[in-house]
């Protein structure tokens, strides 16, 4: 499991963002995104490094 801290997500179109990004690097991951928290968890075998660019070209970048 993956967790990353998206300080740049605001509303319902990021939660869509990330979760499309996610699903970019691994179709079957479970992304589990919280917006309050501005948080983002995903569950899959892909390297971290892989959902960090992924996040970071869709302008959410982990911090």
């Amino acid at each position: 499991m993956h967790e990353f801290k998206l300080p740049a997500m605001s509303c319902g179109h990021c939660i869509a963002a990330v979760t499309e990004a996610a699903h970019e690097v691994d179709p079957q991951a479970r992304v589990e995104v919280d917006l309050a928290a501005k948080q983002a968890k995903v569950e899959s075998a892909q390297p971290r490094e892989k959902f960090v660019a992924a996040l970071s070209e869709a302008g959410y970048t982990p911090a």
